[in-house]
């Protein structure tokens, strides 16, 4: 598997988390309660802004808000591992069922 694959990436959190001994704390619900407090760590950075500055954030901030993004997918990627969902097949499919629900043709905006 490609070393920059979101499968490595995977099985490189489960050798970390194996590491630490961390597997007790890696329940689904905790995962998920822990990746919802990471999307609002990751929200906060935005709060108050115009969608201009967001747009354009400064380089320090951009770089806390990147920290964010990896919190947020690392926690993600750890629940659909414990669940065993293919991340990238449950999001083709999800897309998959958005272009039925919202066809081009129909999709103003």
């Amino acid at each position: 598997m490609p070393p920059d694959s979101l499968a490595a990436l995977t099985a490189d959190l489960r050798a970390f988390a194996a590491a630490r001994h961390w597997q007790p704390f890696h329940a689904p619900k905790n995962l998920a309660m822990a990746l919802s407090v990471e999307a609002a760590e990751l929200l906060e950075h935005f709060q108050w802004l115009t969608e201009a500055q967001s747009r354009a954030l400064p380089a320090a901030q951009r770089a806390e808000v990147a920290q964010e993004v990896a919190d947020v997918l690392l926690y993600l990627l750890q629940l659909a591992d414990q669940l065993g969902i293919d991340a990238v097949q449950a999001a083709r499919a999800k897309m998959a069922l958005n272009a039925q629900r919202f066809p081009v043709p129909a999709a103003g905006g």
